[in-house]
């Protein structure tokens, strides 16, 4: 049973991630940033197929990776949400209820069952609103400066790096992998790295 359950998980998140290489480079990133669902299940005293049927019932997020070695690996907090909310019962109508938007909730809740959080290194309602509104920002600041024609006063700059700065705190770095599924640049390539390079501070 266990052999199908990883399986039919392995398909459902390639299903959603599509077929990308992750190299060693890659595992080793997601070594350092997530922990194995075995080791998770464990320390929460469940059998390790519990988890991956909450998985594929949509009650707890897909993993974020799977290693080259097919290891499913999560957040080490991958319970903290359903925990918060009451248990996994309640988490979808809590996760929900954190937004005023019901259509934007709604969307939230699917991509935090995708499990593409990654992110973030603490996945939670308060963490991704903020990641929204700091790139927001940061994209607003941005275009300011560019229909300026003109470079930035030093408030502007120091501004804009403030947000920067804050959600350099709230994103890990991303694997290659993550620009494979994504398709391209990710928010840290975007709204951090690039940023820093073309707007250095004072």
């Amino acid at each position: 049973m266990a052999a199908d359950l990883k399986d039919e998980l392995a398909v459902r998140f390639r299903e959603v991630n599509g077929e990308h290489p992750m190299t060693a480079a890659d595992d080793a990133y997601v070594d350092a940033y997530f922990v194995p669902l075995e080791r998770v299940a464990a320390e929460r005293g469940e059998p390790a197929d519990a988890v991956r049927k909450e998985m594929l019932g949509g009650r707890l997020p897909l993993p974020g990776y799977l290693r080259s070695d097919g290891t499913e690996m999560v957040p080490a907090d991958l319970f903290a949400l359903a925990d918060e909310a009451g248990g996994l019962a309640e988490l979808a109508d809590w996760f929900r209820a954190q937004w005023s938007d019901p259509a934007l909730a709604a969307e939230e809740y699917e991509s935090y069952l995708s499990g593409q959080y990654v992110c973030l290194y603490q996945v939670h309602p308060r963490t991704m609103q903020r990641k929204d509104a700091l790139i927001a920002e940061i994209r607003a600041a941005i275009g300011a400066v560019v229909g300026a024609g003109a470079p930035p006063a030093a408030g502007e700059l120091a501004e804009l790096h403030r947000a920067v700065d804050e959600l350099d705190a709230l994103e890990p770095p991303f694997a290659a992998y993550d620009r494979l599924r994504f398709g391209g640049p990710v928010s840290r390539d975007e709204c951090i790295t690039e940023v820093r390079a073309h707007h250095p501070k004072p």
